[in-house]
């Protein structure tokens, strides 16, 4: 996969709300309330991450959940990161 440039990465942030690159990443929290929120939500995020075969870092804190997106193979960000953040922002409407 091809790495992404920066403008291409900063335009394709504009469309997902409350995620921020934090350099060859792209991080959200999401705040589910309670622990058991948060587990049920990283539950829901395996079906797109095991059908694309791309799979975030997550780390729980109690009600927080924070997905770290990038694609180590390609040593940054590509296209297929941003699917991905797409993917599991659909996971929360």
């Amino acid at each position: 996969m091809e790495l992404l440039s920066d403008q291409d990465i900063e335009g394709r942030l504009g469309g997902l709300e409350g995620w921020a690159r934090d350099g060859a990443l792209i991080v959200k929290t999401y705040d589910h309330d309670d622990f058991v929120g948060s587990i049920e939500f990283v539950k829901l995020i395996v079906a797109p991450a095991e059908d694309m075969n791309h799979h975030p870092d997550l780390s729980v804190s109690w009600s927080k959940v924070t997905v770290t997106i990038t694609t180590h193979a390609a040593g940054g960000l590509t296209e297929n990161d941003f699917v991905l953040a797409k993917r599991i922002e659909a996971l929360t409407e």
